[in-house]
């Protein structure tokens, strides 16, 4: 059997769920001004862009409102005009530089369905490729991510800092 060790999870499996992350990480994100302490590649008044930071491949990102709801159903409009917009920019974005052949896009809604951050809902987008490695995650335990979240926040951040917020403009 090979063993293979994901050390930057640890703390993460071990910490109590609760104290993750103090408050709602989407929230922190849109109020910080160190974009990369919070993995944040782009943001607007009403949806921001940011890496996951467990995530399932590389370039996994997460595109939230700014808007702490919990539900689409309780969102403005420019919120969820917003939240589309910015999903199509970043799958642009990720096909431009990681050229997968193929995406998973999607959200889930309440801890049961799956949400690690069951009260501010976002959209995961997930790049995918022939022969990727996900099986792992059922077999073994342990997913296969050969990229580290800094290079692949310095990889993804000079297109993000190329959109011009006013495309991004709803009005």
């Amino acid at each position: 059997m090979e063993i293979l060790f994901t050390p930057w999870r640890y703390s993460y499996l071990t910490s109590p769920k609760s104290e993750t992350a103090p408050g709602c990480i989407f929230c922190n994100a849109a109020r910080s001004e160190g974009l990369r302490e919070t993995q944040t590649l782009f943001r607007t008044a009403e949806a921001l862009v940011m890496l996951n930071r467990y995530p399932y491949t590389n370039g996994h990102l997460m595109v939230a409102p700014v808007a702490h709801d919990a539900l689409l159903f309780d969102s403005r409009d420019d919120s969820l005009r917003a939240l589309i917009r910015l999903t199509a920019e970043a799958q642009r974005i990720l096909s431009d530089v990681y050229h997968p052949e193929g995406f998973n896009v999607g959200m889930n809604f309440g801890q049961v369905a799956g949400a690690g951050v069951a009260d501010h809902y976002h959209m995961h987008i997930v790049p995918r490729w022939g022969g990727d490695s996900n099986f792992m995650t059922v077999t073994a335990r342990t997913r296969l991510v050969p990229e580290d979240l800094e290079v692949t926040y310095e990889r993804l951040l000079p297109h993000f800092q190329q959109i011009r917020k006013e495309s991004l403009s709803l009005q």
